[in-house]
């Protein structure tokens, strides 16, 4: 019996649309990273990129449970002394890229190095319903009906 292993010209990409719109973010952002990274395929292979490109629309609609919109901060420094800054969840959310809270959800799920850089680049998110990749004729992924915990309805 012999292992099977993917090589480079056998890989088959496809491409994904997920609605985000009251989705949970951590389940959300789960599955994204699943099938960017080829989980979902028979022929997973762990040192390939052989998972799917992923297109999220709505993501500036995502939820959470609990008090995380108000609790949940994030921290970053200037590089100046005193230079820490802060922002909520829900500001970052409401802010000009929405969209970044997802795909740094994301971002710490995949390996890390070159290869996770490489399936990020099949990540394609959007605050908004339209997408450029129409073209593509992505699938539709239903995550709402995948299990009754991934939505949040308030």
């Amino acid at each position: 019996m012999r292992t099977f292993s993917l090589r480079a010209g056998q890989i088959k990409k496809d491409w994904v649309l997920v609605d985000a719109k009251d989705l949970i973010l951590g389940r959300l952002s789960a599955l994204v990273a699943s099938r960017l990274r080829g989980k979902h395929k028979p022929e997973f292979t762990p040192h390939m990129d052989c998972g799917d490109y992923v297109v999220v629309v709505n993501a500036s609609q995502v939820r959470v449970t609990g008090n995380k919109m108000e609790d949940h901060i994030f921290y970053w420094h200037t590089g100046y002394p005193g230079g820490i800054k802060q922002r909520t969840l829900k500001e970052r959310l409401n802010s000009k890229f929405p969209e970044r809270v997802l795909s740094k959800a994301v971002e710490r799920m995949l390996p890390k190095g070159p290869l996770g850089r490489q399936m990020l680049k099949n990540l394609k998110i959007y605050g908004g319903e339209h997408h450029p990749h129409a073209a593509q004729q992505p699938k539709v992924l239903d995550v709402a009906s995948l299990n009754a915990k991934n939505v949040r309805r308030s």
